[in-house]
């Protein structure tokens, strides 16, 4: 069973590609290689393919849910404008509306379950770069790669 705080947070952070996916609408048409596995492309229902590191990434591989996963893109939400809050703020924005998703997504308390979140957000780089707002939550088992999806597990 997981503590009751999330140890795994993922900051966001633009690169060359990340920078280019704000832009032109090329991007969408598929026509600047190497997108794919942009992180900022990722939704909710999404599934990674690998684990994610800690700290901050700009890719994110994913595959359709039905083959082996690291884990699985269960929630989204969007940051108020403004100045960007700091980085202790963001983070606990995101570990709370990741809790509060949690039970609904994987049908058990965060606390009784043996999954656990990963949280991706922003930095103050694509914050303030690239106008990002966006918080996701990832839920995965760290005993490995889960086939399907983790939506009403109950585990």
């Amino acid at each position: 069973m997981p503590s009751t705080t999330i140890r795994p947070q993922v900051v966001r952070i633009a690169s060359a590609f990340a920078a280019a996916a704000a832009g032109p609408a090329l991007v969408g048409c598929g026509l600047i290689p190497g997108l794919q596995n942009d992180v900022f492309r990722l939704e909710v229902g999404d599934c990674l393919a690998d684990r994610l590191s800690d700290g901050e990434i700009t890719e994110a591989a994913t595959v359709e849910c039905t083959q082996p996963h690291f884990g699985e893109v269960f929630a989204g939400t969007m940051l108020q404008d403004g100045e960007y809050p700091g980085d202790a703020e963001v983070s606990s924005t995101a570990e709370e509306e990741c809790l509060a998703e949690f039970e609904s997504f994987v049908g058990t308390a965060y606390a009784d379950s043996e999954l656990d979140i990963h949280m991706l957000y922003p930095s103050k780089e694509t914050w303030e770069s690239l106008n990002d707002r966006e918080i996701l939550c990832i839920a995965f088992d760290p005993a490995g790669d889960t086939t399907g999806s983790l939506s009403g597990a109950s585990r």
